[in-house]
């Protein structure tokens, strides 16, 4: 790629402000998945429930982007994230303040972080809208690299919220949301192409359109993957693997460094060899790393433990299949994360004039993919005793959307693809 002809086709200051804006929302929106064990423990909360109060936040952030999807088409993708990031910072705010004090309140707090969340839905298409198709791979993927967000909350939250308390870790949010507030309302910009909001009609017909369908169903994959695992995996580590809080986090950190990192790669790889190769073959690996992950056997719990708020084994006294887990979810999640970025170079292509809205539909779906992801191995694991049953569905599900993949191949390259001007 051209990088001095790619920085004149657009607008750098609103993608990197987009890329911040998603940044540190994604941040706030995982914010529970590590500080949840400690919540927990104060609250004492049940292990079935842990997980469902991971899964609310991913559950408001996917619903919280279609309104969103739609306000930017209506209104402006600048305002529409400037009300919701204030909005989001207050409510941190008042959390850092006054605390929670039983699992409703975290259920509320968990709603306020999914407008954080919902971000995906403002910056990706704000960002997009300035650059021409030959780049919208690598453009969506540096937009939503703000996953690594949550690599950030992974390695730094819990080992604040073991020697300062969760309610601080909480407070600590504000430091990187205030600056890239200001940031956003001073330098991003509206592209100059007009906005093209949707009329009822219009929604009737995208609805009507199976290729919206599918692009949903992609993205709930590949997108509800990673946010279902970034989410889940401090507690799965915890449960699994008898870990301390703040080796979940490091091991999470790992897990979900490959997923962020590697999703502007997915976009710049199917701008190469095309979205749809790109994600047969990602596809693939997914689903066997899920049947690979059902039947990893459980860690020895430690026989001596520290005096850590959430304790287990420490990073450098984990048994060997402990790695081994990281080293699997890593593969699996470095695919996910590439999987968002070949979705989202094919998007663009086929919805342009709608991507405000078909952005926040897709994002919803994958938000959804997330919640029912964490919901199933908190069921899983309260039913049967294992998480085996929830990793075989999703590997089911994965192999679904490679059959699907494959079945919509030639119609979208023979039709709106052939004239994308993109490698489909």
């Amino acid at each position: 790629m051209n990088f001095k002809a790619f920085k004149q086709a657009g607008h750098w200051p609103t993608l990197l402000a987009s890329f911040l804006y998603f940044d540190f929302s994604f941040m706030t929106w995982v914010t529970l998945g590590p500080l949840v064990v400690y919540i927990a423990a104060e609250l004492h909360i049940p292990v079935a429930e842990k997980f469902t109060l991971v899964a609310i936040p991913v559950l408001a952030g996917a619903i919280l982007r279609v309104p969103m999807g739609i306000f930017c088409d209506q209104f402006g993708a600048k305002i529409t994230g400037s009300i919701a990031q204030l909005i989001v910072i207050a409510g941190i705010a008042y959390t850092w303040s006054f605390g929670l004090h039983s699992s409703l309140e975290v259920k509320l707090l968990g709603i306020i972080l999914g407008l954080a969340g919902a971000s995906f839905a403002v910056a990706l298409p704000q960002a997009g809208r300035w650059y021409p198709p030959e780049y919208q791979g690598v453009v969506m993927g540096i937009a939503g690299a703000g996953n690594v967000g949550t690599v950030l909350d992974a390695l730094f939250i819990p080992s604040i919220a073991e020697h300062f308390g969760w309610q601080n870790a909480i407070g600590t949010l504000l430091i990187p949301l205030i600056p890239t507030f200001l940031f956003y309302v001073v330098f991003s910009k509206e592209a100059p192409n007009s906005r093209n909001p949707v009329s009822l009609t219009r929604y009737k017909a995208i609805f009507s359109d199976p290729d919206s369908w599918w692009f949903m169903f992609f993205y709930s994959l590949t997108f509800g993957g990673f946010v279902g695992l970034a989410n889940s995996l401090p507690l799965y580590f915890t449960i699994q693997y008898h870990v301390s809080g703040v080796t979940a986090g490091l091991m999470s950190a790992v897990v979900v460094t490959c997923g962020s990192v590697f999703r502007p790669i997915g976009g710049m790889v199917a701008d190469r060899i095309g979205g749809i190769r790109t994600l047969s073959i990602l596809f693939a690996i997914v689903s066997i790393t899920y049947v690979a992950a059902s039947f990893m056997p459980g860690g020895p719990a430690p026989t001596t433990v520290g005096a850590d708020k959430v304790a287990g084994w420490g990073i450098t006294e984990l048994p060997g299949i402990a790695w081994g887990s990281v080293l699997l979810f890593s593969t699996g999640v470095l695919c996910l994360g590439m999987g968002n970025g070949a979705v989202f170079q094919l998007l663009p292509q086929r919805f342009r004039k709608e991507i405000g809205t078909m952005t926040g539909l897709v994002g919803c779906f994958g938000g959804i993919g997330g919640f029912f992801l964490a919901m199933a191995l908190g069921t899983s694991k309260s039913v049967t005793g294992d998480f085996m049953t929830a990793f075989l569905f999703f590997a089911l599900l994965v192999a679904l959307g490679l059959w699907a993949v494959t079945g919509v191949k030639k119609r979208w390259r023979t039709t709106w693809g052939a004239v994308s001007g993109a490698r489909i």
